[in-house]
């Protein structure tokens, strides 16, 4: 049980994702879940490295309860925010980006390749906090930001993907 305590955490990140859709954006129990969610992410791969359960597994299950996660947030949160079509194309660009590192990693190793950079890890954290500011940034800015990383972050991936030969 101690060896597989990281993925039981990460498999509850994708549960909690999936609740958030039952419950109205904004409300008590969105927020509860949405931190909870967050603190699985921030928690479970030192878990993973304190009790020496790091897999190639867990951190495929890390980067899908991530992918559900931000899916999950990105369906609720965003038809909320009024942007500008050039912020909607952005935000469009860096997904095909980020789906097309996807393929591009598969094809040239075979598997799903997930990058757990620092900056993949600031995007991600930026992301998180994001819904926090809301009320008090407008979104146009916010977002500007957290694009302007994640446009870096993919670049990153992109280079590491085309780069790296590790078949």
């Amino acid at each position: 049980m101690k060896k597989h305590f990281a993925d039981i955490i990460t498999g509850l990140r994708i549960v909690g994702s999936i609740l958030l859709l039952f419950f109205p954006a904004f409300s008590v129990e969105f927020y509860i879940t949405y931190l909870l969610c967050g603190l699985s992410d921030m928690i479970d791969g030192t878990i993973a490295r304190k009790t020496n359960a790091v897999s190639s597994f867990g951190s495929k299950l890390d980067t899908a309860a991530d992918f559900v996660f931000m899916a999950v947030c990105a369906f609720k949160l965003l038809p909320l925010v009024n942007l500008p079509v050039w912020l909607w194309i952005w935000i469009a660009v860096i997904a095909i980006m980020k789906g097309t590192n996807i393929v591009l990693g598969f094809v040239r190793r075979k598997k799903l390749v997930a990058y757990h950079t620092a900056l993949n890890k600031t995007t991600g954290l930026m992301l998180f906090l994001l819904l926090f500011t809301l009320q008090w940034i407008n979104p146009t800015y916010s977002l500007a930001v957290v694009c302007a990383v994640a446009t870096v972050t993919a670049v990153q991936e992109r280079c590491y993907t085309i780069k790296t030969n590790d078949k």
